[in-house]
């Protein structure tokens, strides 16, 4: 289908990739890896045709069409979602009208068995075929379709495309270019601007596409669920692997392990044929011997190790400054802006050493919450930092927050103090900034670039409480697989805000899920909150088809009445045994609290009671199981 052949591209004076070669065919599922800098976003936009490259050809058959989707771009458009998402149609509607013509045509002549008339006629199949692929009479539907796989709601499609941050208006682009349905989608990263329920319904539909994809990410799950080729570029050159990434990375690895043993193999065997020849140089009787010896050398094909570029940021978070036993507490935590309720009534309660995510649709509040915990944002409620507790915070934007006149050695040596300042330059080369590159102005920096900077600003401040929204986003593969084990050694709290699955597995132990205006705890880490979804959500729809079952159109209106009746007095005496179960429970717990609240007021008629960080801790924890039961007594009695 499409073809690269000897491709070559050069940037100040240096070969980012040199003479590659490969094939991309119908209905292939590649996914284009390697580091930062690599080359990844280049290539893909030379695919498309909007970059030109040094030397060699993009060869691609006259019925390829592309669907490109880039990192950023910026998106000006006053019309509503669904009407800019309508615009996907133009082909269709071009199509229709060439229909028409050539339908008008055909009417008209009458050589129905010449060369030209059959054209004409395979012509219109053609179109016709082409015309059902891409939606028929129901673009519309399909296009709400897409838009509510994507994390739109319904009454979002009326709402003007301004009205959305940048990221939801890319989701409308990758919309506009799943309806063109291309013959090869070109993507890049995208799922920057998803969170997890539309990074799986991405998944999904792509596994089924009709088409090819070639495909940059840095989400090791969502590569591992739809490829089935990975590409390397790694030094100038490609590497191609038939395979998904994770067992990419195993071959990867076996395949430089064999060059290195055939290596070391071949220079004894070198070393042995030298070591002869010289041995016997002089020696009359030997001389056929060394000539035979001689010509092996010289027509020895020499093994060759790839080249990989083994330059990795390396770096560990300093120890956490001890504090108290509560890191932090939430209480009545609301923000609103205007009429919209972000946050509504949160309470939370957090020890030391624990380590949440906070996950859930994009505009649901995470990054709102991690913004009130710093302190950047005001809201109603109260937050209560544990005693001695510092804050290391990673914003979402954080390479924005960056001076972009500042150097990359000026960004941290001008907020060092102390021992760190004589430390700056070490801490930089941690982070693959050195010799003239940390001479750079912040603003010349790519994003990968500028995420590793302010990853190394972070480490100038020992903190015991890190809250991280989005740390991954611009890092490669490799720099995640860093941070992640930075972090899982990091002996403080950790709360971090994230959509990538493979990052946060293993490292959390507690998931918050944000559902507009309020949270829901899950205890475990992202794939045991992803498995308890999808079993309630098996367990719905199994209760709504045994429901369903009950009632056949060959029984009696009366006995359909009955058999409803049972279900519904059998449901409702379940839920008013738990109501019931859950009142007294909830009694038990504001009389203890009541007694704990005494002893606070009066300390000194409980002298053999100690009011410390235990204590505290205790009573904070019984207020938020009381919130929680309180919660679930609300849900299930409404």
């Amino acid at each position: 289908m499409i073809s690269i052949q000897n491709l070559s591209i050069h940037f100040t004076g240096q070969d980012l990739f040199t003479d590659i070669n490969f094939m991309i065919r119908e209905k292939d599922r590649i996914g284009l890896v390697g580091k930062n800098g690599a080359g990844k976003t280049t290539l893909i936009r030379i695919i498309a045709g909007l970059e030109q490259p040094s030397h060699g050809d993009v060869v691609m058959s006259d019925d390829v069409t592309i669907g490109y989707l880039p990192q950023e771009t910026n998106i000006y458009s006053e019309k509503t979602v669904l009407e800019e998402t309508m615009t996907a149609f133009e082909e269709y509607h071009q199509i229709e009208k060439k229909l028409a013509q050539l339908q008008d045509e055909l009417s008209q002549r009458t050589d129905y068995e010449s060369d030209s008339y059959q054209k004409l006629c395979e012509r219109m199949s053609a179109l016709n075929e082409r015309l059902t692929l891409i939606g028929g009479h129901s673009i519309e539907g399909e296009a709400e379709q897409i838009l509510v796989g994507l994390g739109f709601d319904h009454e979002d499609m009326t709402r003007a495309m301004n009205e959305f941050s940048n990221g939801w208006q890319m989701r409308v682009e990758l919309a506009k270019i799943l309806l063109r349905k291309p013959k090869l989608l070109l993507l890049d990263e995208p799922t920057n601007h998803l969170d997890i329920e539309s990074i799986q319904w991405l998944e999904g539909y792509l596994k089924n596409y009709y088409g090819a994809i070639f495909m940059v990410s840095h989400d090791r799950a969502f590569l591992d669920h739809i490829t089935i080729r990975t590409i390397e570029i790694s030094g100038g050159k490609i590497y191609d692997y038939k395979c998904a990434y994770t067992e990419f990375v195993e071959r990867r690895e076996e395949r430089i392990d064999m060059q290195k043993a055939a290596f070391d193999n071949q220079q004894r065997e070198i070393k042995e044929i030298e070591a002869f020849i010289e041995r016997f140089r002089y020696k009359a009787t030997k001389a056929k011997q060394v000539q035979s010896r001689v010509k092996q050398l010289e027509k020895m094909d020499m093994v060759e190790i790839d080249d990989r570029d083994k330059s990795v940021m390396h770096f560990k978070f300093p120890p956490a400054p001890h504090s108290g036993k509560v890191t932090l507490e939430l209480n009545h935590v609301s923000k609103s802006y205007g009429e919209k309720n972000i946050l509504n009534d949160i309470n939370l309660l957090i020890p030391r050493g624990e380590k949440i995510a906070f996950v859930g649709r994009n505009g649901e509040g995470k990054s709102t919450l991690a913004k009130i915990i710093c302190g950047v944002l005001d809201h109603t409620g109260e937050v209560k930092l544990g005693h001695e507790v510092k804050i290391g915070y990673y914003a979402q934007n954080q390479q924005d927050m960056l001076d972009p006149e500042k150097t990359v050695f000026e960004t941290l040596d001008d907020v060092a103090t102390g021992d760190m300042r004589v430390k700056v330059k070490s801490l930089l080369g941690a982070f693959l900034f050195s010799g003239e590159t940390i001479d750079k102005k912040v603003k010349v920096l790519s994003g990968g670039e500028k995420a590793r900077l302010s990853l190394a600003k972070m480490l100038l401040f020992p903190t015991n409480l890190l809250v991280l929204d989005e740390p991954t986003n611009h890092l490669d593969m490799l720099s995640k697989d860093i941070l992640k084990s930075a972090l899982l050694q990091f002996d403080g709290t950790l709360i971090v805000v994230s959509h990538d699955r493979d990052f946060l597995q293993g490292l959390t132990t507690k998931v918050y899920e944000f559902r507009k205006p309020h949270i829901k705890e899950y205890i475990g880490d992202i794939y045991d909150f992803l498995e308890e979804k999808r079993l309630k959500e098996l367990d719905d729809l199994n209760r709504k088809q045994k429901i369903q079952q009950q009632v056949t159109p060959v029984v009696s209106q009366n006995k359909i009445d009955y058999e409803a009746k049972k279900i519904e007095e059998r449901e409702k005496r379940k839920v008013e045994k738990e109501i019931k179960k859950l009142e007294e429970q909830i009694d038990a717990l504001e009389k203890e609290l009541a007694d704990l609240d005494e002893i606070m007021a009066n300390p000194s008629t409980h002298p053999e009671i100690k009011i410390d960080d235990d204590f505290y801790w205790n009573y904070g924890k019984k207020k938020e199981d009381l919130q929680y039961l309180i919660d679930k007594w609300g849900e299930i009695a409404i």
